[in-house]
């Protein structure tokens, strides 16, 4: 992936945080997803106050883009921080992991996790999740 493609997810993703609803945990998390035609749909975690309810950012990002037809995915951003403030790389959690390697190539999706535009690293989809739950 082209060095100007993650800089764009990385802002797009930066550019979540402000959106994130967390009035609890105050720890914003913005997420930029890739899809194979092109577009980037943007999510922010949504806290509940009962907790189960809540959901991260980065299935916010996936659900929306699900929503509009989009099945095939590049890559995702991820960024977050305690009052929106990004000092470390923020991981998706199990449960978002699991997500993304319902409609992710595992070796082929990349997860970008960055503290600033030019600070990230980037992994795939099998190096965050080896042993995804299948049901073959």
């Amino acid at each position: 992936m082209q060095d100007e493609t993650i800089r764009m997810l990385i802002r797009r993703a930066m550019d979540m945080l402000p959106t994130a609803y967390v009035p609890y945990s105050h720890f914003h998390v913005g997420a930029a997803l890739l899809t194979k035609s092109g577009k980037v749909y943007g999510g922010c975690n949504i806290e509940n106050k009962s907790y189960p309810a809540t959901v991260c950012a980065e299935r916010t990002a996936v659900f929306k883009a699900v929503s509009e037809g989009e099945r095939e995915f590049q890559a995702i951003c991820v960024v977050g921080g305690q009052d929106g403030i990004v000092e470390d790389y923020c991981p998706p959690c199990g449960i978002c992991r699991q997500v993304l390697s319902e409609f992710c190539e595992p070796d082929a999706f990349l997860i970008i996790l960055a503290r600033a535009e030019e600070d990230y690293k980037v992994y795939t989809l099998r190096e965050m999740l080896p042993h995804q739950f299948d049901l073959i």
